[in-house]
């Protein structure tokens, strides 16, 4: 054991028990420690607990984790990397359970490299009639976690999938992807439920897929998510960002996402209902501070934008929204599923209370046109929108629209506060649906249409201006 780590420490370093690490968490190679490793770790239960420090990088073919566990690794090249043809985790909890009681408490992983070897995997593996993904870490029926300072790198396909959960805390992790592939489901970090206290400060990296999606019921159609706090994402190039699913009766609730920066491809944020009618459950969410740049689009996903939602929605803010120098039309939030076809316009979408707060878009280049910038093809209760500003170049041609209302619209009060705009046609382009009321004050537009407010097959029951500068409030639409 070595003159440091005394036979019955808690404390053990693996270079002094056995553990020959003469792998590399970057290239693998050397000598499989997994026995050596396994063993190491199953002292835990007898030990009361065990803290294990990496001081050099093993090639294992999997590892479990008991409970009352520390994993540290000294540095980034410390870690594991997982032997080609494993076709499992690199690491899980030892006592795994979807449901029910969670077992294994008190684990935390600091430091060092996960290396999954995705190229030396398959996808997914067949158990018991039933195909299973090939899953970098799992943690199923886990309390008191912690993960700082990791590297997960070379997913197969989740970086993490999480399930049975309670306090939760994830601080500086990266997410590694030289071995992308399209369309392998190389996300993230994914979360089913049930779940309560999740903390993640601090992500960064690549997806092949959802970088970090919160799917309380995916899984059994009734767990939920709630109490959830994510602070600083930094994606680099991910084909998606964050994704909101709520299947059947799961509920996601007090949900707050801030300061949210890089960029994507596919899209930026997604509330989904998974499947189309079934409507979801999402009470309060809360994104802050996001500030996304645009790079090449991956359709095999979906074709581009900033958020799109659907669902159930109790109430949902949008706050401190920059799109700067967009690359294409894309939109920046759509209410609803604008499908060319109308076919899934309004996904049993319903918005009770929508705050955009803070909107601001500036281009230097003419590539967005006639983009609408937000979309409502379903029905919101209150929607407010305030504190936003539209720059153009100026002594362009004047045209698209802050808000565009078309499919199965229905707003029942919108609010329209501080706004100034220039080079857009209108503000809202009223071409379907149903609106109740229209306020505009403090609006201040130049370079722009005849009118702020277009009317085309539409209907709004009353529409009240003050202070309202550089067009009339409102006009026909003339392109139909």
């Amino acid at each position: 054991m070595g003159l440091n780590d005394p036979v019955g420490s808690k404390v053990i370093h693996a270079s002094r028990a056995g553990a020959r690490l003469d792998s590399d968490v970057r290239t693998g190679g050397g000598t499989d420690d997994t026995e050596a490793i396994q063993a190491l770790l199953d002292r835990a239960p007898g030990m009361g607990g065990l803290h294990l420090v990496m001081d050099g990088a093993a090639l294992v073919r999997g590892i479990q984790v008991h409970a009352n566990t520390t994993i540290e690794c000294l540095n980034p090249s410390c870690g594991f990397f997982l032997a080609s043809g494993s076709n499992r985790s690199v690491i899980r909890n030892a006592n795994p359970a979807f449901y029910g009681e969670r077992k294994d408490r008190n684990i935390a992983l600091v430091g060092g490299t996960y290396n999954q070897n995705c190229k030396g995997q398959v996808h997914h593996v067949t158990e018991g009639g039933k195909d299973r993904w090939v899953i970098a870490m799992e943690f199923y029926g886990v309390e008191d976690f912690t993960m700082r300072g990791v590297t997960i790198r070379d997913q197969r396909t989740f970086a993490m999938l999480m399930a049975n959960w309670m306090r939760v805390v994830m601080d500086d992790v990266r997410i590694d992807l030289p071995g992308h592939m399209d369309r392998e489901n190389q996300d993230g970090l994914h979360f089913f439920g049930p779940g309560r206290f999740l903390t993640i400060r601090g992500i960064q990296g690549r997806s092949g897929d959802d970088f970090l999606a919160l799917a309380p019921d995916e899984h059994d159609g009734v767990s939920d998510i709630t109490d959830v706090l994510i602070d600083g994402v930094f994606l680099d190039n991910a084909d998606q960002g964050i994704r909101l699913l709520s299947r059947e009766k799961g509920r996601l609730d007090r949900v707050i996402i801030r300061n949210v920066t890089g960029t994507y491809r596919s899209f930026g944020f997604y509330i989904d209902p998974w499947v189309p009618g079934t409507g979801g459950n999402f009470g309060s969410i809360v994104f802050d501070t996001v500030n996304l740049g645009q790079s090449e689009p991956n359709y095999d996903y979906t074709t581009p934008f900033l958020f799109r939602l659907g669902g159930n929605i109790e109430n949902l803010t949008l706050r401190n929204i920059h799109h700067q120098n967009p690359s294409d039309g894309r939109s920046i939030v759509d209410v609803g599923w604008p499908t060319p076809d109308k076919s899934h316009d309004a996904m049993g979408t319903n918005v009770r209370s929508l705050l955009i707060d803070g909107l601001h878009i500036q281009e230097t280049e003419d590539h967005a046109g006639d983009a609408a910038f937000l979309n409502v093809v379903a029905k919101v209760g209150n929607m407010t929108v305030r504190n936003v500003e539209v720059l153009r170049p100026s002594g362009g041609p004047s045209r698209g629209s802050l808000i565009e209302t078309r499919g199965a619209a229905c707003i029942d009060t919108l609010f329209l506060h501080d706004v100034n705009v220039r080079g857009m046609d209108c503000i809202l382009r009223h071409r379907r649906g149903e609106i109740g009321t229209v306020q505009m004050n403090n609006v201040i537009a130049s370079e722009t249409g005849e009118a702020l407010l277009r009317m085309g097959g539409g209907s709004i029951r009353s529409v009240h201006a003050d202070a309202v500068h550089g067009a009339e409030p409102v006009g026909p639409l003339q392109d139909g």
